[in-house]
C-alpha cells in the first residue's frame, strides 16, 4: 500500500505545534489528542522538527523536573527522516525499524501532508491480511469469481 492511500483514509486531523510552544502546552496537545508526537512547523508552515512524548520524557528526566521554561524548539529533533506520498508502507516500516522511530512525517515538496505512525502501519497490514485471508478461504472453498466472458 502506498502512503498516499493510507493518508487519504486517515480520519484524524494532523495536529502540529510551533517552535515557540511551551513543553507544557505540547504535553497537553499530546494527551488531549491521544497522540505520540507533534510535527513542528514554523510561521511559514514549513516542517522544522518533530517532538515525541519520549523526547519530552527524556528532557524532564535530564532537567530533574525543571522543564517548565523550555520551548518545543529546545527539545525537538531537527534531523528529520521523511517519507513521501508515493512511498510504500513497507519502506516506511523499514526506516522506522532501522532508526528506532515511531513516526515519519510525510512531505510533498516542502509541504507537510501527513504523518505515518507505527499504529497506522499495523492497522494497514492487519486489514490487508484480513482481505487476503478472506479471498484465500473463498478460493479454497471453491467460491471464487470466474470469467463470465468464457461462457458461450
Amino acid at each position: 500500500m502506498l502512503v498516499k492511500i493510507l493518508l487519504k483514509d486517515k480520519k484524524k486531523d494532523l495536529i502540529t505545534a510551533r517552535p515557540e510552544t511551551s513543553i507544557d502546552e505540547a504535553m497537553k496537545l499530546l494527551i488531549a489528542n491521544n497522540i505520540g508526537c507533534l510535527p513542528i512547523i514554523d510561521s511559514n508552515d514549513q516542517l522544522v522538527g518533530i517532538i515525541s512524548d519520549k523526547d519530552i520524557f527524556r528532557r524532564i528526566h535530564e532537567t530533574g523536573g525543571q522543564y517548565h521554561d523550555l520551548k518545543v524548539e529546545d527539545v525537538m529533533t531537527t534531523a528529520l527522516i521523511l517519507g513521501f506520498p508515493d512511498d510504500d508502507l513497507s519502506y516506511i516500516a523499514g526506516i522506522m525499524d532501522k532508526n528506532w522511530i515511531r513516526h515519519v512525517p510525510i512531505v510533498d515538496g516542502d509541504t507537510l501532508v501527513g504523518l505515518v505512525s507505527q499504529r497506522d502501519i499495523i492497522r494497514a497490514q492487519a486489514e490487508n491480511r484480513e482481505i487476503e485471508n478472506r479471498y484465500l478461504k473463498l478460493y479454497t472453498e471453491g467460491i471464487h469469481l470466474r470469467d463470465k466472458s468464457a461462457d458461450f
